[in-house]
Parts: C-alpha cells; sequence; structure tokens
C-alpha cells in the first residue's frame, strides 16, 4: 500500500478539514456511536483493505489469478470456493458433478489448499474466505499451511464469512440444522479467541440478504439480529463478551442508491454500538465497534450494456467509502454474463485505487457527516431497522424467527415490490428498461474447462492411495464421537486435515452424527 498524503489539499490549495460538525452536533469519528467511523483519522492514516473476490477452476489456476492480482495492488485475497467444497462435497462425489470450479476453486484436501496459496506467505497478507458451512475445515487447513509456513499465528490476519443464519434465510449452502450449525460457530469463537487471536472469527453477512431482493433497512436489521443471536449463543457457551466480540465483523452490500447507501453504513454502527453497550454489557471499546467489509452489488449489475456497469460500481463503491468500510470488493463489468476477465479484474481493481489516490473521497473522515439529507436517512434507516429487530426479539430471536420463515418472507415480499417497480418503470434501469438499443453486443467471456473435475477426481484418487488412510479412519471416527460431546471440535479437525483427510469426509463424519437441515 502506498503512503498516504502528508498534508491535505485540494489541487487549488484548499486545506480539507479533517471533519466538521456542523450544521448538526454528531459525536468525533472514532468516539462512541461510532455513527461517523470506526477510527479517528480513518483512510487519512490507513486505507481500506482492497480485496478482489477471486476463485475458479483447480487451486494452481486461481493461484495464478491470486498473485495477478497482488502484482495489480490488491491489499487482500479473497476466496470464492466453488459449491461443493461450499456444502462438504468432494469433487469426486456424485452430489458434485457439473459443479466442480465453477462458482468457485475446487478444494478437496490441505493438499490443494498448499496449491492455492503456493509462493503466497500467509503473514504477509490478509486473507477473507466466503465460506460458511465448512467453515470450521477451511479455516484449519488455512491454519495448517501458516504452521508450515511458520508463520505467527498470534498475527495471522483475515476473516472468516461462517455465517449459518444467513445461509438460511437468504441462500442455502447449509449442511446441518441450525443447532449444530451454531455449535460450530462458538467452537470457531473459543478455539480462535486463544488460538488465533487477530482473526475475524465470522463476517455477519447482509450482502446476501440484499442479493435475495431486500431493502437496506431489512438488511441492516436482519444482518445485526443474526450478530445478536451470534453473541447470545457464545455467552451462553460459557465466553465473556469482551473475549470474542472484538473480532466480530460484517459483511454489507453497496447499492445504487448512494445517498441511502452512505446513511445504511452509518446507521448499523451506530445500533451495533447501542447494542454491544446497552443489551450486552461490553466494556471494551473494540468489542463495540462494527468493522465491515462491502462488496459492491451483484444484483445491480446488467448483461445489457454491461460497460454501464463500470459506472455502477463506482457509484457503490465511492458510497461504502463514504460510508466508512474497513475492506472493499468491487465486482467486474461481466459478472452479469461469466466469470470476470482478468482485464475486467484489473478495471474493478483500478476503481478502488482511483476513488482512494484520485478523487479526495479518502482525504477528509466522514466528508457526508452533518448534510441535512444524509443525517435524515440515517436516522430513518436506524428508526425503521430497530422496529425489525424488536419484532425478531418477540419472536425469540433470529433462529426462532428463522423457524417461521419471517426474515425470507419479508424479502420475498420486498423482492416482488421491486420487480414490480421495474416492469412499470417506476424504477428505471439504464440500458435494460429504459435506454435500450437494438445494437448487438459482443463479450469476451471467461469458461472455466470442463475438465476440472476429471482432474480433481485423479488428484484425490492419488492423494488416498499415498497417504495414511488408516489414521484418518482413526481421527474421522474421533470426530464423530466427540461430535456427540460438548468438547470443542476444531483440534481435531486440525489433526483431521493435516492428515490430509478431505473435505467431504470430515464433513459426511459430522453428517453422521447430525444428520443434514431439510427446509420447510
Amino acid at each position: 500500500m502506498k503512503l498516504r498524503k502528508e498534508t491535505f489539499e485540494t489541487d487549488s490549495g484548499i486545506v480539507i478539514p479533517e471533519f466538521l460538525n456542523e450544521p448538526k452536533e454528531i459525536p468525533d469519528p472514532g468516539k462512541y456511536p461510532y455513527l461517523r467511523g470506526v477510527h479517528s483519522s480513518m483512510y487519512r492514516s490507513r486505507l481500506w483493505t482492497m480485496r478482489q473476490y477471486a476463485g475458479f477452476a483447480t487451486a494452481e489456476e486461481s493461484n495464478e489469478r491470486y498473485k495477478f492480482l497482488i502484482q495489480s495492488g490488491t491489499t487482500g485475497l479473497s476466496v470464492a470456493f466453488d459449491l461443493p467444497t461450499q456444502i462438504g462435497y468432494d469433487s469426486d462425489d456424485p452430489m458434485s458433478e457439473g459443479e466442480v470450479g465453477k462458482a468457485g476453486v475446487a478444494i478437496d484436501s490441505l493438499e490443494d489448499m498448499e496449491t492455492l496459496f503456493d509462493g503466497i506467505k500467509l503473514a504477509d497478507i490478509t486473507t477473507s474466505m466466503t465460506i460458511n458451512s465448512t467453515a470450521a475445515i477451511l479455516l484449519m487447513m488455512y491454519v495448517a499451511i501458516a504452521r508450515k509456513q511458520n508463520a505467527d499465528l498470534t498475527k495471522l490476519s483475515g476473516t472468516i464469512q461462517n455465517d449459518l443464519l444467513k445461509e438460511y434465510i437468504a441462500r442455502g449452502t447449509y449442511i446441518y440444522p441450525p443447532g449444530h450449525s451454531m455449535r460450530l460457530i462458538t467452537d470457531i469463537f473459543k478455539w480462535c479467541s486463544e488460538n488465533l487471536p487477530s482473526w475475524n472469527t465470522i463476517s455477519i453477512s447482509g450482502y446476501h440478504i440484499r442479493e435475495a431482493g431486500s431493502s437496506a433497512v431489512q438488511e441492516v436489521a436482519f444482518t445485526l439480529s443474526d450478530g445478536i443471536e451470534y453473541v447470545k449463543s457464545a455467552i451462553e457457551s460459557g465466553l465473556d463478551v469482551d473475549d470474542f466480540a472484538k473480532r466480530l465483523s460484517f459483511f454489507f452490500n453497496s447499492h445504487n442508491n448512494f445517498i441511502e447507501e452512505v446513511a445504511k453504513f452509518r446507521a448499523a454502527r451506530r445500533i451495533w454500538a447501542n447494542i454491544m453497550k446497552e443489551r450486552f454489557g461490553a466494556k471494551d471499546e473494540s468489542s463495540m465497534k462494527l468493522r465491515f467489509h462491502a462488496q459492491t452489488g451483484g444484483s445491480t449489475l446488467s448483461d445489457k450494456q454491461i460497460e454501464n456497469n463500470i459506472v455502477r460500481v463506482t457509484v457503490q463503491a465511492l458510497a461504502a467509502v463514504f460510508g466508512g468500510c474497513q475492506s472493499l470488493h468491487t465486482n467486474g463489468k461481466d459478472e452479469a454474463i461469466s466469470l470476470p476477465t482478468e482485464q475486467s479484474v484489473q478495471t474493478a481493481l483500478r476503481t478502488q485505487q482511483i476513488i482512494a489516490y484520485e478523487s479526495g473521497a479518502a482525504d477528509s473522515v466522514d466528508a457526508l457527516g452533518g448534510s441535512y439529507l444524509i443525517e435524515y436517512f440515517t436516522d430513518k434507516i436506524e428508526e425503521e431497522a430497530l422496529e425489525y429487530i424488536k419484532k425478531i426479539d418477540e419472536m425469540g430471536g433470529a433462529s426462532k424467527a428463522i423457524e417461521f420463515n419471517y426474515q425470507k418472507n419479508e424479502i420475498e415480499k420486498n423482492a416482488y415490490h421491486l420487480q414490480k417497480e421495474l416492469e412499470e418503470k417506476r424504477i428505471i434501469e439504464v440500458g435494460v428498461n429504459e435506454f435500450t438499443t437494438e445494437l448487438q453486443e459482443e463479450h469476451v467471456l471467461f469458461k472455466v474447462d470442463d475438465n476440472v473435475r476429471k482432474r480433481q477426481t485423479a488428484k484425490l484418487k492419488a492423494l488416498r492411495e499415498k497417504r495414511d488412510n488408516k489414521k484418518v479412519s482413526g481421527i474421522l471416527d474421533t470426530i464423530k464421537s466427540k461430535a456427540k460431546t460438548g468438547e470443542n471440535l476444531l483440534p481435531f479437525i486440525l489433526e483431521a486435515v493435516e492428515e490430509y483427510a478431505t473435505v467431504g469426509e470430515i464433513s459426511n463424519s459430522l453428517r453422521d452424527v447430525w444428520g443434514e437441515y431439510k427446509a420447510v
């Protein structure tokens, strides 16, 4: 990351104030309730982490993309896993047919993970992994690699999504019933608090809630309600709130309505600070700070006039920066039609870099704070989000509300409303329902080789022939027995991955004991 400026002024020589409190008196940045940002100087002292979500086909091919991104100036990796890896199936499982390497990289064992990060020192990079049901397994693979690299685990930095509640609400890559999923999550909280203290143990995700069709208010409300449920569960398991809450992080979407999006991020910070202090009695300031990663809105991208998507992504990225994000992913212009090409990924990254180094957006802390309209929207979003949170509390919390399909039904009603608005042109989507063209567009598409599954299957066969299968079988049996107790599973999962047990084998061991969740 290049150094920030020594002085902050415009090209005309006008000095840029760090922040202003006019026309409305509001707390300083970095002060409770963190409305204006979690750090007093924000991007003046350190820019947000610039991530690009990437992963496809095999670990070898994804490793090449990661090295390209690092050379292009990305400051954090963000791993996309394929669907079988996300739901605990090996590439040679019949359930994996047609999906291997398509939505992300195929990871079957520690061998694949070693290849994925070949030539990349984990101590020098921060890594975010979008993984939920198998988060404990993939995290232990990452730890195993770090140990082989002799990295200091106390300084290892990154994030696992590990947010199962939103899977039941909006996304669907769950495996186990909610109670057992919560058990794995709290096991991760406990193990990381003792062994991986700088790691973000969960990224409580509103992104997929918004992608499913929620409003900005619902995104805030349902995400923070999930956060409340995780905090309650951790406390009930015996953890002190200040032992784990400082490593909670959030993941929000950034859509096109610039003012509403900026206000949304500010409102979310204030709500969460109040919840942590007043409801859960947090005393450590870090436990009250809502730190978040943002990603530009995938569902806002169009397969029509795809160059327009660069503009959409720019507006959305600016909203995230003015909203005070800690890290950011910008989508490629072609993601409505395929995985992004290297060129579109580089353009998406350059968008962040131009905002950071050329726009002046990072030169002032909470530059829009005090704007009458921003403050009005912030207050309204907070007010309406708290109404939703109150309803969910009255149902018994987020898990109980999921059983009633409350969040899912509310999101579907909003999605239906938005679709009607588009169809009736009460909402204009440029190039889609207005300002259209008859010109035929030609696009360079990124395609994944259909032979990925064959290659992964061959690797798995070779792996099973050379590893100590007796040891693997023994540790898998231990995982089954420990799953029936309250003992923390992560040490046993770590032992299994270091013996090259596969994602599918470990997941199936837990399936044998816990069963699978079937949506109503």
